[in-house]
């Protein structure tokens, strides 16, 4: 019988191994903002920052936040073009580095209820960089709001230009952070050779903890945060 995902690239959404690892984070995600009382999302202001093509602010906006309550950083011109091309025109979208001008006049301290970053950190193998946007990041969130975090915790050894970013690491970047680490997403080795024999093998196979390669991370940041977070970074630009 012919291979009906054949034709079809690795990370397309139709694959099985794309989109149940896709739906199982945002399972987590809707699981996350019900334990954190947010049950209206449409006043809660929101970032991402390496938005890419925008499906994670499409997931934003389907789970009930407003789109002129989100932003979305992308450094890439071809990435920005097509999310400006799928996503309202009133989510403001700004081309350029997170750490360039544009940013820090359009994003205010302490404004963003949530600051998202996907899968950006593990292509950053510069550990000063790492700090610096972690930095940033920190700077965006008010009190009682945070970072959501999604990574991948181990090295790929077919791909040298990303790293794995362990908990640990994640501790010394958000150092006054009260972390929340739930395990996700099947290692997408096994998930695609589990999906091409059967796609209902995913959940069997994502049962088992340490086949998860990934985590989702609320880093809160307490409401009592004093204004000054920069001390005592000197020390912490390689990872752990």
């Amino acid at each position: 019988m012919r291979d009906p995902y054949a034709t079809l690239t690795r990370h397309a959404w139709l694959q099985p191994d794309v989109w149940q690892s896709l739906q199982e984070r945002q399972r987590v995600m809707a699981r996350l903002f019900v334990e954190l009382g947010w049950l209206d999302l449409s006043h809660r202001q929101a970032l991402e920052l390496g938005c890419g093509t925008g499906g994670n602010l499409l997931e934003l906006l389907r789970m009930g936040f407003m789109p002129s309550h989100l932003k979305g950083i992308e450094i890439d011109e071809h990435r920005h073009a097509h999310a400006r091309e799928v996503l309202p025109s009133s989510l403001d979208l700004i081309h350029g580095d997170a750490l360039g001008d544009e940013a820090q006049r359009v994003i205010a301290p302490l404004s963003q209820d949530l600051v998202l970053q996907a899968t950006v950190f593990s292509s950053i193998l510069d550990g000063a960089l790492q700090v610096h946007l972690a930095d940033a990041m920190w700077h965006w969130v008010r009190p009682g709001g945070g970072v959501l975090w999604y990574d991948f915790t181990v090295d790929n050894p077919y791909n040298l230009k990303v790293r794995g970013v362990p908990v640990a690491r994640v501790r010394q970047l958000f150092p006054q952070a009260h972390l929340h680490v739930r395990p996700v997403t099947l290692a997408p080795l096994v998930a695609r050779w589990v999906c091409r024999r059967n796609p209902a093998l995913y959940h069997v196979f994502n049962a088992l903890p340490w086949l998860r390669t990934h985590v989702l991370i609320w880093a809160t940041k307490p409401l009592d945060e004093p204004e000054s977070t920069q001390a005592g970074r000197v020390n912490k630009n390689e990872p752990a």
